[in-house]
């Protein structure tokens, strides 16, 4: 099979699964550490990623530190608007036309004034992120799955009234073995009525099954990585033909120890099965690489050919939340890429 030569960068994608803090450039968290005297753990100073392992519950708990940490070095609206337009300018710089960033707004509401004000200013700092580097950019407001079902549905009607201000989508977030999904089936009830589409974190650190909970308690139009599906060929079937699209995130997965190295990551059992894809890069911060090394992974470890990676892209932009005249421009663009 040809392994192609066409640079990934250029390829016109969507970015679907970006958490907001786990977005951060390692040096911008250097300086706000600085800016406001926070001790960061070692893992996190030295450039290249931490050694992270979520498979155990400790690793878990480890990594959520690292995270919290990260976060709570973000306290002022610039801070904010500085986050998203550094991650609008690595996403236009690796070929994305649109992104979808993730944000549990509850997580920045101290330091911001309340709930409704953080949500606002993170909406302005997309919106001038957006006028600023050209990106396509929304927003998917996410409920913390470790939290009371009561405050998802909190930030669930949140997100509805927001809806005409850049939020597209509900998410569930964090450790998924922990809280029923179908303890969120209200939110997410609430979310759809609105509007909004709902993607859910499912299939990362257990199997099938919370895949299939994702489809039938929280009837998800996507799924947080959901890689875990490739175990069970009904469960395939069923995603392809729902067309569910699947945020698959490589880098974190072998990073998370989700799979022990990169030709593990099913990639191809779900491209072959017909299932949707949007690779993500999820954090970052955290696992060392952005969206076009994720195009990357694909194409050296799993001999994905440039024809099938423009095919992962328009797979990217068919998933997305994006208005039908950017949609057709992106999918455009990747015929103009494979056709070079």
């Amino acid at each position: 099979m040809e392994h192609g030569h066409r640079d990934l960068t250029t390829l016109p994608k969507a970015h679907l699964h970006l958490h907001f803090t786990g977005s951060m450039r390692p040096s911008t968290l250097l300086e706000l550490a600085d800016k406001y005297g926070v001790r960061l753990p070692e893992a996190l100073k030295g450039g290249t990623p931490p050694r992270l392992r979520a498979t155990d519950e400790r690793g878990w708990f480890r990594f959520q530190r690292l995270y919290d940490v990260a976060r709570s070095c973000l306290r002022a609206p610039e801070d904010i608007q500085r986050l998203v337009r550094e991650a609008a300018q690595e996403d236009v710089r690796d070929g994305s036309g649109w992104l979808e960033i993730q944000v549990d707004p509850t997580s920045y509401a101290p330091h911001l004034g309340g709930l409704i004000p953080a949500l606002e200013i993170i909406l302005d700092a997309v919106d001038a992120a957006s006028r600023e580097t050209g990106l396509g950019m929304r927003v998917l407001v996410a409920a913390n799955r470790m939290k009371h079902p009561l405050e998802a549905r909190t930030l669930a009607r949140l997100a509805v009234r927001f809806a005409d201000r850049g939020v597209v989508g509900f998410g569930l977030s964090n450790d998924e073995r922990r809280g029923m999904a179908r303890d969120f089936d209200r939110a997410f009830a609430i979310a759809r009525d609105g509007g909004l589409l709902a993607a859910p974190h499912g299939g990362e650190l257990t199997g099938p099954s919370s895949v299939r909970d994702c489809l039938d308690d929280l009837r998800a139009a996507r799924v947080g990585h959901g890689v875990r599906a490739a175990e069970d060929p009904r469960l395939l079937r069923r995603l392809a033909e729902r067309g569910v699209t699947c945020e698959v995130c490589p880098a974190s997965n072998v990073a998370l120890g989700v799979y022990e190295k990169h030709e593990d990551v099913p990639l191809r059992t779900l491209f072959e099965a017909g299932v949707p894809m949007a690779l993500g890069a999820d954090d970052p911060l955290l696992f060392g690489s952005r969206l076009a090394a994720q195009y990357e992974i694909a194409r050296r470890h799993h001999a994905f050919t440039d024809a099938e990676l423009a095919e992962l892209a328009r797979q990217s932009v068919r998933g997305s939340a994006a208005p039908e005249d950017v949609r057709a421009k992106l999918l455009a663009g990747i015929d103009d890429w494979i056709a070079s």
